[in-house]
């Protein structure tokens, strides 16, 4: 009888996750930052880290919002949103989680687990703004300010090129405004099970499906069924005279991006 997969669990040494992180942060805060729903609901209805991840989500916004508004004072507040959208992204948090190792130390159901639940960028993500949340109840903001700062700081520095392109719902909503298009719709339907849940978006303009993405939430497959409706407007109507920075270097890097991997050899 062949034996059941099973996935190692996370890792118990956080000590070390903290010292990449900065500051210490309060034992049980930590522990429930890195609990996610899947092991808690495993192991009898555990409290999960998601009332930490609402408050880390709000206090990463300010952070952010106020440091672009303090050294980009010359860019109005659209643009700052755009580019606060790209310094909080889900890619962009999921990306400072790889750095820090952090997958290894996230809580996770059996089945999460085994999965890939660890490399998500939903649970990356998601985890990241916990443990924010966990820094500002354990040390306040101005040194939750000094954390945050440091980990998203690449991000920050190239927010205002890549901000419209990693925000492609607000560039779709433009592009369809300056068309007279109306505002886009969005329908989402989600296959499988809830560990391994996937996401498929469909972006409709003006009565019509112009873009269509796949995801392991909504917010991405949203987020890619806009790209392709923003591609398709693009090509048969143009920019309709928007300036908007980094919005059509990011879709040209996708579609190269897309053509090499379409294009490379079969392994």
């Amino acid at each position: 009888m062949a034996k059941r997969r099973s996935a190692p669990p996370a890792r118990t040494d956080t000590e070390a996750l903290v010292y990449r992180w900065g500051p210490s942060i309060d034992a049980q805060l930590l522990d429930l930052a890195l609990t996610h729903r899947s092991y808690a609901h495993e192991n009898g209805g555990l409290p999960t880290n998601e009332r930490l991840e609402f408050l880390g989500d709000s206090v990463l916004g300010i952070i952010v919002t106020e440091y672009l508004y303090r050294t980009h004072p010359e860019v109005p507040e659209g643009q700052l949103a755009k580019m606060r959208a790209a310094t909080v992204s889900e890619p962009a948090l999921a990306a400072v989680a790889r750095d820090l190792g952090l997958g290894e130390f996230i809580k996770l159901g059996k089945g999460e687990a085994l999965s890939g639940g660890r490399d998500k960028d939903s649970i990356l993500s998601d985890t990241v703004e916990a443990l924010i949340g966990a820094t500002y109840l354990t040390h306040g903001l101005e040194e939750t300010r000094t954390v945050v700062t440091r980990l998203v700081s690449r991000f920050l520095d190239s927010a205002r090129t890549r901000g419209a392109g990693l925000d492609w719902k607000t560039s779709l909503q433009e592009l369809t405004a300056v068309h007279q298009l109306g505002n886009p719709a969005y329908e989402v339907a989600g296959t499988g099970p809830d560990h391994q849940r996937v996401f498929t978006a469909s972006a409709i303009v003006d009565g019509e499906v112009l873009g269509q993405g796949t995801g392991s939430s909504k917010k991405v497959a949203e987020h890619d069924a806009a790209e392709a409706a923003y591609a398709v407007i693009l090509a048969a109507r143009g920019d309709g005279g928007l300036n908007l920075p980094g919005v059509n270097e990011a879709l040209r890097a996708d579609l190269l991006t897309q053509q090499d991997s379409r294009h490379s050899p079969q392994s």
